[in-house]
């Protein structure tokens, strides 16, 4: 029986190590489980997470993580469909999907009724920031046009005297270039 008993530190096929020295970083990211959650409970709190494209960065600007991180947990999800992503100016912007939103509230163990804060409806009360319709409180913008109201006179015709143009009534004998 040729039965391959590995012990640590030894590969399963020779040249292994040799391999994985030419993997990128990207394939060997080991991240904590702390700054895991962090970056999950951030994103689940808020719906969408941003990051600059520095992989150097030594902390996100919003959770308290080395940015490659957040930047490596998010490819992960985005492989998943779990986020969409978007790309603009050295940033990188995630939004959950539904998917997403579900995958989060398992693995933070959250109450259904927990939803991240793009799904929530904004208080405001009613009638603060609109504006009025028109004619309420607000004057007139000025005199009336020729022929009644704001557009009614508006191309309507042509005029005496009007000048060159559409339906104008110039010389155009005594035009430039004529």
């Amino acid at each position: 029986a040729n039965v391959c008993h590995q012990t640590q530190g030894e590969s399963s096929w020779p040249g292994a190590d040799a391999f994985s020295e030419l993997l990128p970083a990207s394939y060997k990211m080991l991240i904590p489980k702390k700054n895991r959650r962090e970056v999950y409970k951030y994103l689940f709190k808020e719906g969408v997470l941003q990051a600059e494209k520095d992989f150097n960065l030594e902390q996100h600007p919003e959770v308290e993580v080395p940015n490659l991180h957040v930047i490596k947990l998010m490819q992960s999800f985005k492989s998943k469909e779990l986020v969409t992503e978007r790309f603009a100016w050295r940033h990188y912007y995630w939004f959950l999907t539904d998917k997403g939103i579900e995958y989060l509230r398992e693995y933070l163990n959250l109450p259904a009724d927990v939803v991240p804060a793009t799904l929530k409806k904004s208080a405001r009360p009613a009638g603060e920031g609109r504006r009025p319709p028109m004619g309420g409180d607000r004057p007139p913008r000025g005199p009336p046009r020729e022929g009644g109201g704001y557009r009614e006179g508006y191309r309507s015709g042509p005029r005496e005297g009007a000048g060159f143009g559409r339906g104008g009534g110039g010389d155009k004998a005594t035009a430039p270039g004529a």
